[in-house]
C-alpha cells in the first residue's frame, strides 16, 4: 500500500519541473512598437499656383466687339462709307451697340467674310450674293431694298449711242465691260441672256463697278456694258414707267438731258435713275453718248442679311432700329442717297424670294469659286 501512493506524488513533481523548463524555453514577447509621430507641415510653404480663369469674350455690340456692318463695292466707296458711317450713327443711337463699317474688296470677300465672322456680321448683299451667302454657310435673309415702290430691279445692256449695235445678236464677238462676276445685275444676269441666246462674248473686262462699267462704255474702252437698271421717274400726271415700257429716255429728250441744281439728272421732266445717273458729275452729257439697248426680266432686290449664328435678340433690336431709320431723313443721306444704293424704302424678305436667282445660276453653272476674290 505504501510503494503505490508513493508514485503519483514523484511523477506530479516531474511534471511540474518539465513544465518550468519548457517555460523558460519559449521566445521573449516583442516589445511593443511605439506610434510614428506626425510632423506638422511648414506653416511658410506657399500654396499651390491655380490657373487664371479664361478672360470673357466682349459682348456683341460693345466698343471692344462691334458689330461688322458689310457693304458690296459696287458703287464709289466714299459714298459708302460716309453714308455708312450715318446709318451706324443712327443705329447705336436706337440700339447702344457699335457698329463698324467696312467695304470687303469684292462681291466673293464679302460672302467669306459673313461666313467667317457667323455671329457678329450684317451685311448688305445683292440677290447673288445673298444665294452663295445661304449656300455656303446658312446666310439668312432680313430685308430687301424697295426702290420707287419696286422691290425689284433689273440689268441694263449699255452701249453708244452712235454704235451700230442694235440687237442681242451684234453683241457676238465685241468686248463686255462688266462691273464684277459677283454682281447679279451686272454680271450674271446679262451672263445667262447670253447663253439663252447662244451669244458668243469676245473679250471680258471686269471694271470694278457699275460706275466704271458705264464709264468703259461712254470713254469706248468697251463695246457695251452691263449695270444696274431703275425705271425713270416721269413727271407728275403721266403714267409711272412699267415693265414692257421702253427703258429708256424718249429720243426727244436726249438734248436736254442735265444735271440740275440739286445735282440730279433730268431730261425735260423725266430723272433719269439707272447706273448711268452715278457718273453724272464727270460726265454730265452721258445720256447724249450712252444709251440702252435692252433690259432683263425682273430680279429681286439686295438684301440685308445676317450671319447664320447672329444673336435673334440683337437681330430683332437692329430690324427695328432700321426699320424707324428709313422713315427719316438721314436715310436719304445714308443708304437711299441716288450715289450710294438709292434704296427709298425697306421691306421683309423671304428666303424663297430668291429661288428664282437659285434656278439662275443652278443653269448657268455658277460657283462662288466663279466670283473672283
Amino acid at each position: 500500500m505504501f510503494v503505490t501512493k508513493r508514485i503519483p506524488y514523484v511523477m506530479l513533481v516531474v511534471l511540474m519541473t518539465l513544465s518550468l523548463v519548457l517555460a523558460a524555453c519559449q521566445p521573449a514577447a516583442p516589445a511593443a512598437t511605439p506610434e510614428p509621430v506626425m510632423e506638422e507641415a511648414p506653416t511658410d510653404v506657399p500654396p499651390e499656383p491655380t490657373a487664371e480663369p479664361a478672360p470673357a469674350e466682349p459682348e456683341l455690340g460693345s466698343p471692344e466687339r462691334p458689330i461688322k456692318v458689310l457693304f458690296v463695292p459696287s458703287v464709289d466707296a466714299q459714298a459708302i462709307v460716309s453714308g455708312g458711317e450715318i446709318m451706324s450713327a443712327a443705329l447705336n443711337e436706337a440700339t447702344g451697340y457699335t457698329y463698324e463699317v467696312s467695304i470687303p474688296t469684292s462681291y466673293a470677300a464679302t460672302i467669306e467674310e459673313m461666313c467667317a465672322s457667323p455671329d457678329d456680321t450684317m451685311g448688305f448683299i445683292p440677290a447673288l450674293g445673298y444665294v452663295f451667302a445661304s449656300q455656303l454657310c446658312g446666310v439668312d435673309v432680313g430685308f430687301k431694298a424697295v426702290r420707287y415702290g419696286s422691290s425689284v430691279y433689273w440689268a441694263e445692256i449699255l452701249v453708244a449711242r452712235d454704235s451700230d449695235i442694235q440687237t442681242l445678236d451684234d453683241l457676238a464677238g465685241k468686248t463686255w465691260g462688266f462691273p464684277d462676276p459677283g454682281s447679279t445685275s451686272g454680271y450674271m444676269v446679262p451672263l445667262v441672256m447670253f447663253q439663252d441666246a447662244g451669244i458668243e462674248i469676245g473679250e471680258q473686262v471686269e471694271t470694278g463697278g457699275h460706275n466704271q462699267a458705264v464709264k468703259a462704255v461712254y470713254n469706248g474702252e468697251v463695246d457695251f456694258g452691263t449695270a444696274f437698271y431703275s425705271p425713270p421717274l416721269k413727271p407728275e400726271g403721266e403714267d409711272s414707267w412699267v415693265e414692257g415700257d421702253s427703258p429708256d429716255i424718249p429720243d426727244d429728250l436726249v438734248e436736254s438731258c442735265a444735271v440740275n441744281e440739286d445735282n440730279r439728272l433730268y431730261c425735260g421732266d423725266w430723272r433719269v435713275l439707272d447706273a448711268r445717273a452715278n457718273i453724272r458729275e464727270e460726265a454730265p452729257d452721258v445720256i447724249q453718248k450712252v444709251r440702252i439697248l435692252t433690259i432683263s426680266a425682273g430680279i429681286p432686290n439686295d438684301t440685308l442679311s445676317f450671319g447664320p449664328d447672329f444673336p435673334a435678340d440683337v437681330r430683332a433690336a437692329i430690324e427695328d432700329a432700321i426699320v424707324a431709320f428709313s422713315d427719316t431723313e438721314a436715310w436719304d443721306e445714308s443708304i437711299g442717297h441716288q450715289d450710294f444704293y438709292n434704296w427709298t424704302g425697306i421691306d421683309v424678305a423671304t428666303d424663297a424670294e430668291y429661288d428664282f436667282v437659285r434656278l439662275m445660276v443652278e443653269a448657268a453653272g455658277v460657283s462662288l469659286e466663279d466670283l473672283g476674290n
